[in-house]
This record gives C-alpha cells, sequence and structure tokens, in this order.
C-alpha cells in the first residue's frame, strides 16, 4: 500500500498530479491511496491512477482502517504535522521533506519560493523517483448536457485579498458578451450572490449565472470544453492549465512563479504586477488590484490569437503563463 497524504483543495490536488502519477508509475502493483477530502473524489477520478480515496478535511489523527502502509508520502507540506499525521501510521518508509520539528531529517530541504508542481516533483526526485512536471492533463469528462464553447468569469477565491473586483469582472463580461462570447459566470454554492451580481452589472441573463449548480464534477466539464476561463489564483485556473483551455489568469498576492501556469504555453497568460504591501486581510491585493479591464481583455486576444488555427493546438499538452511585471 502506498499511502498519498494532499489534504488540501482543487488547485492543490491539479499540482500533485505528475507527483501522483510518477507514484503510480514507481510503484505498479502496489495500491495508491490518497488522502484528500471527500468534496475532490469527481476530480481524483479525473487524475487515474488512484485505487482508494480517504476522507481527510485537514490534518489531524486519521482514521485509518487497514495495516501500516508500505510507503507513505507527504505531499501536503513541510511539517511537523502532515509528517506526524503520517508517521502515526508507522509506514515502511517516509517520503517528505526534512524536518527537524517532526523529527524527521531524511528529506530534500523545503523551498519556499518553488513553484508548487516543481517542489513535488523535486521531492520524488530526492527519492528516486522521476517525475514528468508537464504531466498535468487530466482525462476529459463528457459535456453530458452541460453548455460547450463558452467563455467563463470566475469571480470568487477563497481568500478575499485574490478576488479582483466584481464590476471589472463584470466589464470583462459585458465586452466579450459584445464580442460574441457566450458568457457564463461560476462559483461554488456560497459564491452565488457573487455571481448573480457580476451576472447584472454585466447585463448577462439570469441562466448565465452556474454558481451553486455545479459540483466539481461539472465544473471540470464545463472547463474541459470551454472557450476561455477568466479567474483569479484559485482551483479553476488550474482545471484550464488541465484541458489546455485558454486562460487569463489574474495573480495577487502570490506570484505566477508559485502557482501559475507553465510558462512556455501562451494559450493561458497569467497578470501580475510584482510584489506589494498587501493593504489588510480582508482588502483586494494591491497586486491584483492594480490590474485594470483592459489590461485583462489585451491579454484575452493575446491567448486567443495563441489557441487560433494555425497555430500548434494546446490540446497536445498542458498549459501556459506569460508574466505581466
Amino acid at each position: 500500500m502506498i499511502l498519498v497524504l494532499r489534504a488540501l483543495g482543487v488547485g492543490d490536488l491539479a499540482t500533485g498530479v505528475p507527483a501522483l502519477r510518477a507514484l503510480r508509475a514507481a510503484y505498479p502493483r502496489q495500491e495508491l491511496a490518497l488522502v484528500a477530502p471527500r468534496a475532490l473524489a469527481p476530480l481524483v477520478d479525473l487524475v487515474g491512477g488512484v485505487d482508494r480515496l480517504v476522507d481527510a478535511p485537514g490534518l489531524g489523527r486519521l482514521a485509518w482502517p487497514g495495516p501500516a502502509p508500505a510507503v507513505a508520502v507527504n505531499l501536503h507540506g513541510c511539517g511537523p504535522q502532515s509528517h506526524r499525521m503520517l508517521a502515526r501510521l508507522r509506514p515502511g518508509r517516509l517520503l517528505a521533506f526534512a524536518n527537524a520539528g517532526a523529527g524527521f531529517g531524511d528529506g530534500p530541504p523545503w523551498r519556499a519560493e518553488e513553484h508548487e508542481v516543481d517542489r513535488w516533483c523535486r521531492l520524488l526526485a530526492w527519492y528516486g523517483v522521476a517525475a514528468d512536471r508537464t504531466d498535468l492533463a487530466l482525462r476529459r469528462p463528457d459535456p453530458a448536457g452541460l453548455p460547450t464553447g463558452v467563455s467563463i468569469v470566475h469571480p470568487g477565491a477563497k481568500a478575499a485579498q485574490r478576488r479582483w473586483p466584481p464590476a471589472r469582472f463584470a466589464a470583462v463580461a459585458r465586452e466579450l458578451a459584445r464580442r460574441g462570447h457566450r458568457m457564463v459566470v461560476t462559483g461554488n454554492p456560497a459564491e452565488r450572490e457573487l455571481a448573480d451580481r457580476v451576472a447584472t452589472l454585466a447585463g448577462l441573463p439570469g441562466d448565465a449565472v452556474l454558481a451553486g449548480r455545479t459540483d466539481l464534477g461539472d465544473l471540470a466539464a464545463l472547463v474541459a470544453h470551454a472557450r476561455l476561463v477568466v479567474c483569479g489564483d484559485t482551483g479553476i485556473g488550474h482545471l484550464a492549465t488541465a484541458y489546455a483551455t485558454p486562460s487569463v489568469l489574474l495573480f495577487g498576492p502570490a506570484p505566477p512563479a508559485q502557482w501559475g501556469p507553465p510558462p512556455d504555453r501562451p494559450w493561458h497568460e497569467a497578470l501580475w504586477v510584482g510584489p506589494r504591501e498587501p493593504d489588510g486581510p480582508d482588502d483586494v491585493h494591491p497586486a491584483l488590484a492594480a490590474l485594470d479591464v483592459p489590461d485583462v481583455l489585451a491579454a484575452v486576444d493575446r491567448v486567443g490569437r495563441a489557441a487560433s488555427p494555425g497555430v500548434p493546438s494546446p490540446r497536445r499538452a498542458g498549459a501556459p503563463v506569460a508574466t505581466r511585471r
């Protein structure tokens, strides 16, 4: 049994895909169990190679009924909590970053500024497991009645600092609709009011608001068959990368160098104006607030040209980033 801890959200799981695939290839005859929130199950199915999902909404004691795993892999963090969570299961071997506080000195050192995909590939390389950091694609689900060819604006994000102002999202959506894009506004149930506000300001019909009406599997299918995604630094942006759907991602406070799509794929563009001092935990981060509607519309034009006929198809690979400074 190979037990892998990644008890985080959509973007975290998506950036861990190359590492998960590498572990599947390294241990082809072992059962691979992933410790992650149960809500991610539809996405785990699209990764492939995971035999069992073990529900864990966060760190703490894991209700593990089986025998001690042969190998436990910490793809969650640098410890000590996550290290101890796995160590309690008494695995035959623990693959993790070195952490003196957890009494674990075997792994490589943690690098705070490293890209999240590279972090886990480097961890596995330390233990002799080769991972391909470009292996980000997910299985493309059938749209099953969902609209296809739509352009998505996704105004929500977990942290207030990562939410671009709704009026600016609305201005982008309104202009894209004027240009002939079929617009939809996505989000989780808690973001329905925000999505309604964006749609109203943009002059979109009520049925354009899909926030709260799609589960994670539906959202993946919607992105997989979409024309464009415009969003902040949040999970749906990683889905656009996984499906090579043209996207414009608005970054702040974290830079694209840590969480953005691969920089060699011009059908994705990550906009960022560089480091800025935050105003407060509940305010839009200054690096994000500095981005205006013309910046985003210009980026939409660029990714559209990159994905046009005559340009090598993005469907062959994952997805990119061009950083505006």
